[in-house]
């Protein structure tokens, strides 16, 4: 999909260009009028842009062809756990997955100036709703205290509020609102600007939800990395998108691993991921076979394990894969990622971190961003389980629609960003 954005004086204008460029099937997916900053703003016209899209054809692919080519096999990846797989044929931009720490240290000499520009944006979006609440607040505000110091905390006090509806909209949970807003209090002073009261209530999110956390190759072979949680999550397909970056993107060699052999169709889902990949697949029955199957893969450098999806209240499943885990060799340097989807309920998303968390230390992944406008449970399990977020999915497509966990993208979309 080509996506695009216009800008012209009216909505028709912007309109315009895009299907002009784009062409008669031109979807139009948003409509956003930018008023201008700054102290002249008065003397500026408002413009329009428009964000277009445009669907691609997609190329039939030959498997046979496909399955004789393993170099370029990841080119045809477009994976659903439990679905047909379709193929895409775009190329995507390198991404080095696993590294990701690394560079994020050697960017960090830009980090204040991206800082900023997310806040000015932020501030932005905000600064039309404030002014919609801030007259009519404000007056009752006075009305209780008709003092000069009054009037310099109104500001503050109608922005601060407006935040705590934006992240309650979000279903922040209460409690962690609550922490952040009385954080907040303990610093603020009379007269402080909106937006300080933004940028402290936003450094504060980011780091309640920390440096994400990924895969890292270990210094002995292979890194034996499991990943488990409730059925239909997308557990398969997110293990095909991680297999598919390393091996493809990064040249590391990858083994896959299956103790998933209650559906009837998971080993033959995984197996098809593999042939694409061109990567071994291992089925296992016990804790014993997965110590052998490892003995036969020890020249590798990263073993993904992919575990049975099943009711975290199943206390049988639930043992059976702690011994797999637990019996895993101690020379084997193992990690544990527990994959989540944003569209549980808190509720459900509590109860599954409790049975897990009495037998793992994991990490977090969560998948189907792409299917929620609210994101605020990423928040709250954040800070109920204390784990470290790592990768988030948006989408079916492998190897793409995966990324590192973006902390300040989330923390701008809660305050109510885009």
């Amino acid at each position: 999909m080509i996506i695009k954005k216009f800008q012209g004086k009216t909505e028709e204008e912007a309109t315009g260009k895009a299907r002009e460029e784009l062409g008669a099937k031109t979807v139009i997916m948003n409509v956003k009028e930018l008023r201008p900053n700054g102290l002249l703003r008065m003397f500026k016209n408002s413009v329009f842009e428009v964000t277009a899209a445009l669907e691609e054809e997609e190329a039939e692919v030959n498997p046979a062809k496909a399955m004789m080519s393993p170099l370029h096999r990841h080119d045809t990846l477009d994976m659903v756990a439990d679905e047909k797989i379709v193929v895409p044929v775009q190329e995507r931009p390198q991404m080095e997955f696993g590294g990701m720490m690394s560079e994020m240290s050697r960017e960090k000499n830009s980090e204040t100036n991206g800082l900023e520009e997310k806040l000015e944006t932020l501030q932005n979006l905000l600064e039309q709703k404030l002014v919609d609440q801030k007259e009519e607040e404000k007056e009752d505000f006075l009305k209780e205290d008709s003092t000069k110091e009054a009037a310099a905390k109104s500001d503050g006090f109608v922005f601060v509020k407006m935040l705590y509806g934006i992240l309650l909209e979000n279903e922040v949970n209460e409690k962690y609102v609550n922490q952040i807003m009385d954080e907040n209090e303990k610093v603020m002073r009379n007269g402080m600007s909106v937006d300080f009261v933004l940028s402290n209530i936003y450094q504060k999110m980011i780091l309640k939800l920390g440096q994400p956390r990924v895969i890292e190759m270990a210094e002995k072979k292979p890194k034996v990395v499991f990943f488990i949680g409730p059925t239909g999550v997308g557990k398969t397909t997110t293990i095909a998108k991680i297999a598919s970056r390393f091996k493809v993107e990064q040249g590391k060699k990858v083994a896959l691993l299956t103790a998933d052999t209650y559906r009837i169709a998971a080993a033959e889902q995984l197996r098809t991921y593999a042939n694409i990949l061109d990567t071994p697949l291992t089925i296992v029955y016990s804790a014993e076979e997965l110590n052998e199957a490892l003995e036969r893969v020890t020249d590798y450098d990263l073993v993904l394990v992919d575990t049975a999806g099943f009711s975290h209240r199943n206390q049988e499943q639930r043992e059976e894969i702690k011994r797999l885990i637990d019996n895993v060799e101690p020379s084997y340097d193992k990690e544990i990622y527990l994959v989540l989807s944003a569209t549980t309920k808190y509720r459900d998303l509590v109860e599954i971190a409790d049975i897990y968390k009495e037998i793992f230390d994991f990490r977090m992944i969560f998948t189907k961003l792409d299917e929620t406008s609210c994101y605020g449970n990423i928040f709250n399990m954040k800070m109920y389980t204390g784990a470290d977020l790592s990768y988030s999915t948006y989408g079916q497509n492998v190897p793409d629609d995966i990324e590192v966990f973006d902390t300040q993208k989330m923390v701008k979309m809660l305050l109510g960003g885009k």
